[in-house]
């Protein structure tokens, strides 16, 4: 009966699927939530291996019906994972506002409508929200306009909410990974056809493409990444921000102690020359 529960979107894979199997191994009861459940076999071969389970769920974050109809059912929630999201590689000019629009749908309107519909059931249990962002949430980068974009209005809007929350007893938390090995990197590595369609700033993503498999060389493993979320749903007095690594933490610091923006310019700059 003491048993809490934890809801984690995007679990097909990667972090979330991470998240799941570290959660449940941590004593939670797992809601591990996917857009397709066919695609459940990893987590429940990866949940049988550590000797847990979880209980899989539809969840489409950008359809409401679809987010009502997962949470419906659930009696008690104590916390909510946003991990689901999408990367994205492009320029503006070479894209169009529907491409963007799309990005944002899955990066950030997906996390206000899943944690609009959580948080009665997160206020009733004092509970609470980590939702997963990136080191690009705090730094722009090239050829990421619109997933930072979407990333920085995530880290924006839980800012804004976090004291909020608070004063109904529900503590909200970003965590900030940098370079993870999962499937977003292979689709960033292998964007020939991006490359070729890329005109005139063919040369600069060249050079962000190289240098970002370069980054990934040392990125860390999903599991990495997901004990720094399990100690935010754990830790006796949550903070707001957290970096998942030593890299995550530095490349941030950037940010942080540039008052003029010249540094980050410099850096990101460097990575497309």
């Amino acid at each position: 009966m003491n048993t809490k529960t934890v809801l984690i979107t995007g679990t097909s894979s990667g972090i979330g699927l991470a998240t799941a199997v570290a959660a449940a191994r941590s004593g939670w009861h797992v809601v591990a939530t996917m857009r397709d459940t066919a695609k459940a076999g990893v987590l429940l071969a990866a949940a049988q291996e550590a000797g847990v389970s979880v209980e899989v769920r539809t969840l489409d974050v950008t359809d409401p019906a679809s987010v009502s109809a997962c949470l419906a059912g659930l009696d008690r929630l104590d916390a909510l994972v946003n991990n689901a999201g999408a990367g994205h590689v492009g320029t503006l000019e070479q894209e169009s506002v529907e491409d963007v629009r799309a990005v944002m749908e899955v990066n950030f309107f997906g996390v206000l409508h899943v944690t609009k519909a959580a948080l009665p059931l997160l206020r009733a249990s004092k509970g609470r929200v980590v939702t997963v962002s990136s080191v690009g949430g705090v730094v722009g980068q090239p050829f990421n306009e619109a997933y930072c974009a979407a990333k920085f209005a995530v880290e924006g809007f839980m800012e804004s909410l976090a004291p909020v929350a608070a004063t109904v007893g529900v503590a909200v938390s970003v965590v900030e990974p940098g370079a993870v090995a999962s499937e977003f990197v292979g689709n960033v590595g292998g964007r020939g056809t991006l490359l070729e369609q890329a005109g005139p700033y063919a040369p600069a993503l060249h050079a962000y493409i190289e240098r970002t498999r370069k980054a990934f060389d040392n990125a860390q493993t999903p599991e990495q990444a997901a004990a720094a979320i399990i100690e935010a749903l754990t830790v006796d007095r949550p903070v707001f921000r957290v970096q998942t690594s030593d890299a995550a933490r530095q490349f941030s610091a950037t940010k942080i102690a540039d008052l003029d923006g010249s540094a980050v310019l410099a850096l990101t700059g460097s990575w497309i020359r």
